[in-house]
């Protein structure tokens, strides 16, 4: 280790990724809480700052840290704009403060200070040079005073004073200062963390039996969509769907005259990641479906699914892309017990690989100039992560509005570095987790560990590849139920309809797969059919626009409530303008009736002092003034979201 005079030891700087590796996420306006040890020898009186900046920006702003327990310190500071800010830790031995320190405690001894008031002469004549016109001549001043005997107890009075005390730590003598390393956030539009998405195939959006739906019978669908409170429409694939290894109808291997086969079988003779099935429209029709959703306040998210059918173009134009067996064939691609005999994989390791990265962020930026922002990207763990962390950074460099959604349920840390390198968004296990334990413990992992600084999640119940178990001839309860826990627990959610809203759930026997499945067939709906589901969602939606507290996903903490068919969580906005009270009866088939502890640390309140409840659906109001308070939920109406006023 080299010589140097720092005295200030910085360490465990959090947050921090990988030890710097990756950058952590916020939305414009999100607070940045920085904490970190700050030690040093002996008993001088040391201070430490968090320097920040905008990747635009030339100079470091700054925000003094404030000392906790154990030599540990905190600040936080706010994320303006879009794009990447640094941060950093300063510490340093602050001497003006310790002299400041020192001769308050000899004056309360009753010690004579008079060579302690010559010492502070220095520190008054460092400051004056950075100081303002007032403070300069308040500094001058007490120059003159604390070398003038006469006017020794002024001089005592002044030392110790607050006022110089604030003069002091707004012009610190930062001498032999240690820094810790650079760290970096990345700031995002809001939508980063709050969404709210609906799934449908457009090629079943015709409102005629046996009809191909296409781009204009979508457009139709738009009211409909925007009345039920969805932001976001994410369409599977729209290119060309391969003819060789076609599936059939319930994944058969076999396609008959007039089977559409899978949308994920991408490429064909009519063109591959840049082409547009022609039996949806043309390239004009999705231009404008685009622009109309817009209009609405709607945003179009295309699947971004990189593998080819075995006829996709790039297997005669670039068969470097492909893997080849001594027979000349392509392993098709499987995911046990899953085989997907219509869809060649990329071979990642090819030695042509530039020209496949570079054609892979040519198809993004080809549909990004088409209008789209999202993207909800298939299977992206079976593809290498540090090609993620180049093609998201060089999308995001020039089109940094453009958000990216990793469907992968896979393994935890698999999908925890997809989120590090580079994923806005993230599927998750909820749509699995069904009890209250679960539930619980899922929720505190996203949201209480350092997950909650780089992994967004978004709760989906159901997707056109899982019919979950407890979704399998459900009834309307659970499906209400279902939808209030993924839209309230998270402020990223979503999902698959018609299928949903309208209860179509019959499974494979045994399996967690639809039967008939829309990923291989078209499906005919009565797109307009409205139920007491779609009236809720609808409700919930508008309430989540409306509420702060539920457009964010860390903020929660889970209440007591002695029944373990009923789950309570407060929610709150960073500045607590917003607080909302969730229940939910997790037994779709009976009453369920508890008594739920109130949070009173949290809301900032004692006992008995009393709150207003406001139920957002029914709008009724209670006066609570105790900490505990009796709940009673229906399997009808199996939610309460309580705005709280204090």
């Amino acid at each position: 280790m080299q010589k140097n005079q720092r005295r200030v030891v910085i360490e465990n700087v959090s947050p921090e990724l990988n030890n710097g590796e990756f950058y952590i996420k916020r939305v414009v306006n999100e607070i940045v809480t920085v904490n970190a040890d700050v030690l040093c020898d002996g008993h001088d009186v040391i201070a430490a700052t968090v320097l920040y900046k905008h990747e635009k920006a030339k100079n470091w702003k700054e925000v003094r840290m404030n000392p906790l327990d154990n030599n540990n310190w905190s600040t936080s500071f706010v994320v303006e704009k879009q794009g990447f800010y640094a941060y950093k830790v300063v510490g340093w031995v602050d001497y003006a403060l310790n002299w400041q320190h020192g001769i308050s405690r000899k004056i309360e001894n009753n010690q004579i200070v008079t060579s302690e008031l010559l010492e502070g002469v220095d520190f008054l004549k460092k400051c004056i040079s950075k100081a303002t016109i007032s403070e300069k001549i308040y500094l001058k001043n007490l120059v003159n005073v604390f070398t003038n005997t006469e006017a020794y107890d002024y001089a005592i009075v002044e030392a110790i004073s607050e006022n110089l005390h604030k003069i002091f730590v707004k012009y610190p003598e930062k001498k032999l200062s240690n820094s810790s390393k650079e760290l970096r956030v990345y700031v995002d539009r809001l939508k980063a963390r709050f969404s709210t998405w609906y799934e449908f195939f457009p090629r079943s959006a015709s409102q005629e039996d046996n009809v191909h739906g296409t781009f204009k019978d979508c457009e139709k669908l738009l009211p409909k969509v925007l009345e039920m409170g969805f932001d976001t429409l994410y369409f599977p694939p729209i290119h060309p769907i391969g003819e060789v290894n076609r599936k059939g109808k319930n994944n058969t291997t076999e396609a008959l005259e007039g089977d559409v086969g899978s949308c994920w079988g991408i490429g064909s003779k009519l063109g591959g990641h840049k082409a547009i099935n022609p039996a949806l429209g043309t390239l004009t029709d999705f231009k404008s479906l685009v622009k109309k959703a817009s209009k609405l306040g709607i945003e179009i998210a295309m699947d971004y699914a990189l593998q080819a059918a075995p006829d996709h173009p790039w297997v005669k134009e670039h068969p470097e892309w492909f893997k080849w067996r001594p027979d000349g064939t392509v392993q098709y691609a499987e995911n046990p017990p899953k085989k997907y005999q219509d869809i060649l994989p990329i071979y990642w390791e090819s030695k042509d690989f530039k020209n496949l990265w570079d054609e892979c962020l040519d198809t993004l930026y080809y549909w990004i100039n088409c209008g789209i922002n999202v993207f909800r990207v298939d299977n992206p763990h079976t593809k290498p992560f540090y090609f993620w962390n180049w093609i998201i950074t060089e999308v995001k460099s020039k089109h940094p509005d453009v958000l990216f959604l990793a469907e992968a349920f896979t393994m935890p840390k698999i999908m925890q570095q997809l989120a590090k390198q580079g994923y806005t968004q993230s599927y998750t296990y909820f749509t699995w987790r069904n009890n209250k334990h679960e539930l619980t413990e899922y929720v505190e992992e996203l949201t209480k560990t350092e997950q909650r600084e780089y992994m967004r999640p978004n709760f989906w119940p159901n997707t056109p590849d899982i019919n979950p178990f407890h979704l399998q001839g459900a009834n309307e309860s659970k499906h209400i139920q279902r939808y209030v826990l993924a839209a309230t627990l998270s402020s990223n959610t979503g999902i698959y309809g018609p299928v949903f809203e309208q209860l179509i759930s019959q499974p494979i026997p045994g399996k967690e797969e639809y039967l008939n499945s829309e990923k291989f067939q078209i499906c005919n709906y009565n797109w307009f059919k409205e139920n007491r589901l779609t009236t809720i969602i609808s409700q919930i939606n508008n309430i989540r626009r409306e509420n702060e507290a539920l457009q964010q996903t860390n903020n929660i903490k889970f209440c007591t409530i002695n029944n373990d068919n009923l789950i309570a969580f407060y929610k709150w906005n960073d500045s607590k303008t917003s607080e909302v009270l969730i229940i939910i009866n997790l037994d779709d088939q009976n009453t369920q009736e508890g008594m739920l502890q109130l949070p009173l640390h949290e809301l900032g309140i004692n006992q008995g002092h009393g709150i207003k409840v406001t139920d957002l659906i029914t709008k009724n109001s209670y006066n609570w003034y105790d900490e505990w308070n009796f709940i009673k939920l229906h399997a009808s109406l199996p939610f309460h979201i309580f705005t709280i006023n204090k």
